[in-house]
């Protein structure tokens, strides 16, 4: 039994530690607070801080990779300082304070002097929203690989079904939250606020997920006396990197054949390091490796908030769908799918689930390539940049001549027919021959105070339903994928080294980001479908690699190994001391 504020509570519940219910709640705030701001922070930077697309959407950008790269100072400030605990403490709060400031910035009336609506000092709203944005890249990226591993901690070593099962329970937290936010922030920025003029309400889109994340870091707190902590074991990251390097050198020195072979590269380290951190550091570079085909994943999963999301601004309805089916698909495969395949006596292991993930996202391009097929089918031609389009319509009984001045190009328009043109110059002057027609002289002005439109592209006919099959293999393959992800690299991960390696797997997401703007930007590919298409080959290529590289890959019990290290320590110590172990015997024949 558990004492906290006077209440005494089991230990298990459930046949889960206490403890790791504390930790869900927590991601599942941590996550509101992180998806509702980013849902409307482009929005932000466009229509608040006026800045144009491109500018928005690299910045945007920026901030998500710098999310997805500080993981790496939080596994080293875990691993090596403070312990998980504690840094997600410290950085949560810097967190919560990123939060507030982000919120602040977005507050209008701090400097509309004038009280016109706009703010008459922008630099200032703009220092204050990129301080807010590093402040909480610092603090989500830095307690990602914490928070996990920290969670995976609770359980003991005869509880590896219900480690599995809470990996799976910890990513339906992160969708739940992102689901909520993702329509409650963009609801609240639609509200209208403020003390002269009435605004967009961003302070309440931004305040809502720092009270979040203010209520995530009080939960976390509250647990504290139920949590196992392990302790730091020094600086662990530094002692690997020099053990590598040292490796590499020595081996380089001793690279003439009178010298033997040795089982391992690194095994060049033994002559300065201790067999353990060689054997650890094996451990860490075998999954390393496995990582490496990885980030191509995440260069397709990450084009749902991009590229997908454009092709649904061609397309007819209004819907969100990924973390709906998140939620809806966790579950079903943790408790239907994998037990179903279990029975069928098929070794699903979770390097086969990581290959079939990647497979499943490989689909679901083609799928959406499919899609953009018959988009482009309804979709009509748009002017090039610097050309202008005029549509000619003859509703007249009679063929309509036209000439075009200053080339004078002339045009005949059949009756009840129409043309289109597209023309580089800006300015013309059109002459039919038809009866009573009229003068027209066109010429572009940015002093046109009165427009008046007239729809004559009818809406597009293809309903963002038919996303739905693209986005159900992708759901279906992330479950797969990056579920047994997290799992797999807590488990294959020494115990003083945990969240290293749940900070490499996040580096993958950074990479993949990468990979994203190399290929688009080096395909020079005129049609979209033909891009996805390129994305999904690209990926069944990885997928096929890192199904070879599975198959030779070894698994291994962390645990185990250590323990058998210690074993050879102790014979170590006997040997060297033969009266050691009779020392030992005595002293706990004393106890």
């Amino acid at each position: 039994m558990l004492l906290w504020l006077g209440v005494s509570f089991p230990e298990i519940c459930f046949g889960y530690p206490l403890s790791i219910f504390f930790i869900v709640i927590n991601e599942f705030c941590e996550r509101f607070s992180y998806y509702g701001m980013r849902a409307v922070l482009v929005l932000y930077f466009k229509y608040f801080l006026r800045w144009d697309d491109n500018f928005s959407t690299a910045i945007y950008h920026t901030f998500v990779a710098l999310c997805y790269l500080t993981p790496i100072l939080g596994a080293l400030i875990a691993d090596s300082w403070l312990g998980k605990f504690k840094t997600i403490v410290s950085l949560s709060i810097v967190y919560t304070i990123g939060q507030a400031v982000m919120a602040v910035s977005s507050i209008n009336d701090m400097t509309d002097q004038n009280r016109d609506g706009n703010p008459d000092n922008i630099a200032v709203h703009i220092a204050l929203s990129m301080t807010g944005l590093i402040l909480i890249a610092l603090g989500t990226g830095g307690i990602k690989p914490c928070v996990s591993a920290f969670g995976g901690d609770q359980f003991e070593e005869h509880q590896e079904k219900q480690r599995s099962r809470f990996f799976s329970i910890f990513y339906l937290s992160i969708n739940a939250g992102s689901l909520i936010s993702t329509i409650i922030t963009p609801i609240l920025r639609a509200q209208e606020c403020g003390i002269h003029s009435r605004q967009q309400c961003y302070p309440l889109a931004f305040g809502v997920p720092a009270a979040l994340m203010a209520v995530s870091l009080i939960v976390f707190i509250a647990g504290s006396g139920m949590y196992r902590k392990v302790q730091p074991q020094g600086n662990i990251m530094v002692q690997v990197c020099k053990c590598i390097g040292f490796a590499i050198k020595n081996r380089f020195r001793h690279r003439s054949k009178e010298y033997p072979k040795r089982e391992h590269w690194l095994d060049w380290a033994s002559e300065k390091y201790d067999k353990r951190l060689i054997a650890q550091t094996k451990m860490v570079l075998k999954v390393l490796f496995l990582y490496i085909p990885l980030p191509m994943f995440w260069a397709l999963f990450d084009q749902q908030g991009s590229r997908w999301t454009l092709q649904a601004t061609t397309m007819d309805g209004d819907f969100t769908v990924n973390p709906i089916l998140i939620i809806i698909m966790v579950p079903v495969v943790d408790a239907v799918i994998y037990p179903l395949i279990q029975k069928c006596k098929i070794n699903f292991t979770p390097l086969r689930k990581i290959t079939v993930g990647m497979f499943l996202a490989g689909l679901a391009f083609i799928a959406a390539a499919l899609v953009q097929v018959q988009i482009d089918k309804t979709l009509p031609v748009f002017p090039a940049a610097g050309q202008t389009q005029i549509r000619i319509i003859n509703l007249g009984n009679s063929n309509a001549d036209v000439t075009f001045l200053p080339d004078l190009q002339n045009m005949t328009v059949l009756p009840m027919e129409s043309v289109t043109l597209f023309r580089i110059p800006l300015v013309y002057r059109i002459f039919t021959t038809v009866p009573n027609a009229s003068f027209f002289y066109f010429q572009c002005s940015e002093d046109v105070t009165q427009l008046r439109y007239v729809e004559d592209i009818q809406p597009n006919t293809v309903h963002m339903a038919w996303q739905i099959p693209q986005y159900f293999l992708l759901t279906c393959g992330e479950v797969v994928f990056s579920v047994t992800g997290l799992e797999f690299s807590y488990s294959q991960a020494p115990s003083n080294m945990k969240s290293v390696l749940q900070a490499g797997w996040l580096l993958t997401v950074a990479v993949g980001n990468i990979i994203v703007l190399i290929v688009a930007g080096a395909s020079k590919l005129s049609e979209q479908w033909a891009e996805y298409v390129l994305f999904a080959a690209l990926l069944f290529v990885v997928c096929i690699i890192f199904a070879v590289m599975a198959y030779f890959y070894t698994y291994t019990d962390p645990s185990e190994v250590e323990a058998q290290l210690d074993e050879e320590e102790k014979k170590k110590q006997i040997k060297q001391d033969p009266d050691l172990y009779g020392k030992e015997s005595e002293a706990v024949s004393r106890m």
